[in-house]
């Protein structure tokens, strides 16, 4: 194929593996579920007496959908590619890639094709779904076409994106945080522009319309509604959506054009070999020679190394730098939308809401990926085997790179309590708010961190432990903006709610279960994935109707105790975690 070889075996071998089509099964089944649950809201709450209530409900539905599928396959396709050139700078193949007779565009395009496959089948496999909700009314072919072409391109600028980033970077943990500031800082930046913050205009055209044609988020809103009057022709792409596919593509092009002429510079192989006897001696004396003072080691080496030794690389800074351009940003859409917050404005609680969940979400992401990479490093380099034969405890182990992922992502935990800070004093936040924020956010900042350590533990494969543990924070977090959204859109009583959910709320007990307990079981996982959907449903309802309080005694409970359940494990059954034996031995 053009592609070349690395493309063509990935081609080859993903159909024989029961993954490739698990994912677009499941997902399909929770967009169908997603359907049938905002049915049973709508029949529940309202009577449906002529077409127009139909076409309606397919219209709102196709517009819950399409946000949900793009949500999906931007993260994934840059986490699924980002991880899989990590993994082979990791185990040290891609060196061996480059020695080949590869292009850099055969290597740099097969990567990243080869990453993006799973997502591609993922969003293909949603189309006949659309096109039934299509059949209700309400929604045009154009408009299909016009969501999956947004969805795929974005995914493709996405895959680029975490594909340029990881052969750029040393560590797994740099490429996947920098890919999620990166697409974080570009969905925010955008909606912070079209709140017309900075003016209403640029070259004569509304900030608006710019921010559809360079957003992924906006153009997927601008894709799922109708287009009256286009033509067969090509009308369908006419407009901002069309302009944001060109700006997609040119993005697409030119991140990929850069890892093309860059891959060899960024990672050369190191092929230098000394002339003679006399430079293989010197060279080895200076490797043995101990220069400078000696370094103590703690007690605990694990969380020496963690904090004292370079173990997520050299430049971690730039991660650092880039999440302080983010909370800066985020502090001054803040500062700005004060005046809004007081004076009835809607836009500033809405810019609010969204800078300070997006950056709560990017925190919780950045401090799981430290987590999880913390192990998965550790077992692609082969040192997690040389740690397992010396004499160190598990929980020197386990406390040791959860203490750490919490010190490399300190700037993650500590900069949002700051923000809590700024919110109380500017009259904004009161005190019994302000201690239920700070009291939920140590608990989830020890949910995820935890979590990333469970996945990495569990699953010996790094993209999948990757995969699974970020994966699992994206369907809590996307579960639970697709729930209000739903729950606002066709019900405003919520006496119908919790029979609708039932099956929504048991699916996602049953993915938790799988993904956390199925490979290694325990009771307490298995309550603690029955739980929490229904303790999260039990906490969206209390915060639509002002009951704040029991929103953070649930949170507390819920996310606590399922922390508890794979901590406990982790330390206790150590072994049987990281599956070199099993229970019954």
């Amino acid at each position: 194929m053009f592609i070349g070889p690395v493309f063509t075996r990935q081609a080859a071998i993903a159909p024989r593996r029961v993954w490739f089509y698990a994912a677009p099964t499941l997902f399909v089944a929770a967009l169908f579920g997603i359907v049938v649950t905002s049915w049973q809201l709508l029949i529940g709450s309202q009577r449906v007496e002529n077409l127009g209530d139909l076409a309606w409900f397919g219209a709102t539905v196709t517009q819950i959908l399409a946000p949900l599928q793009l949500a999906v396959a931007v993260p994934f396709s840059a986490m699924l590619v980002a991880s899989a050139v990590a993994l082979e700078k990791d185990r040290k193949t891609l060196e061996l890639l480059l020695m080949t007779n590869l292009s850099n565009s055969e290597l740099v395009l097969g990567k990243l094709l080869a990453g993006m496959l799973t997502v591609v089948m993922v969003a293909v496999a949603a189309v006949p779904l659309m096109l039934l909700v299509a059949l209700l009314g309400g929604v045009s072919i154009g408009q299909i076409v016009r969501i999956e072409g947004v969805t795929l391109v974005s995914a493709l600028v996405a895959g680029s994106l975490g594909s340029t980033l990881a052969l750029w970077r040393d560590k797994t943990f740099q490429a996947l945080a920098m890919t999620a500031l990166v697409i974080v800082f570009w969905l925010v930046g955008w909606e912070i522009i079209a709140a017309g913050l900075f003016g209403q205009r640029l070259a004569g055209i509304p900030l608006e319309t710019w921010a559809v044609a360079m957003s992924p988020w906006r153009a997927i809103q601008a894709a799922a509604q109708p287009v009256f009057g286009a033509s067969r022709s090509g009308g369908l792409w006419q407009g901002p959506v069309g302009w944001y596919g060109i700006t997609a593509l040119a993005m697409s092009i030119l991140l990929n054009a850069v890892a093309i002429l860059r891959v060899r510079v960024w990672n050369p192989t190191r092929e230098l070999q000394p002339a003679d006897e006399d430079q293989v001696s010197t060279a080895s004396a200076s490797v043995h020679r101990a220069l400078g003072k000696v370094r103590q080691v703690w007690d605990n080496p694990i969380l020496w190394r963690e904090v004292r030794t370079q173990a997520y690389g050299k430049k971690v800074l730039i991660i650092r730098l880039a999440y302080w351009v983010v909370f800066v940003v985020t502090l001054a859409a803040l500062a700005t939308t004060t005046g809004m917050l007081s004076g009835g404005d809607g836009r500033g609680p809405s810019i609010a809401a969204q800078s300070i969940t997006a950056l709560l979400v990017l925190s919780l992401i950045l401090l799981n990926a430290a987590a999880v990479t913390a192990l998965t490093s550790e077992r692609d380099s082969r040192a997690l085997d040389l740690l397992l034969v010396t004499d160190l405890s598990p929980r020197e182990i386990v406390f040791g790179k959860l203490l750490g992922s919490f010190y490399t992502a300190k700037e993650m935990v500590l900069l949002p309590l700051a923000l809590f800070g700024y919110l109380f004093f500017a009259g904004i936040l009161p005190t019994e708010k302000l201690v239920f924020l700070v009291g939920g956010w140590v608990v989830m900042t020890t949910f995820a961190a935890t979590l990333g350590l469970h996945a990495g533990m569990t699953y010996a494969n790094s993209r999948t432990a990757i995969a699974t543990s970020i994966g699992t924070l994206l369907f809590l977090f996307l579960g639970v903006a697709t729930c209000m959204r739903m729950m606002l859109a066709f019900s405003n009583s919520f006496e119908y709610q919790l029979t609708s959910f039932l099956g929504f709320i048991a699916g996602g007990g049953i993915g938790l279960f799988v993904a956390l307990g199925w490979r290694n079981p325990s009771q307490a996982i298995f309550w603690a994935s029955i739980l929490l959907p229904f303790a999260t449903f039990f906490v969206i309802t209390s915060f639509l109707i002002g009951d704040f309080d029991r929103v953070f005694l649930v949170t507390v409970a819920a996310y606590g105790f399922a922390t508890t359940a794979m901590l406990v494990p982790a330390v206790s059954e150590f072994d049987v975690a990281l599956g070199r034996t099993v229970l019954k031995e």
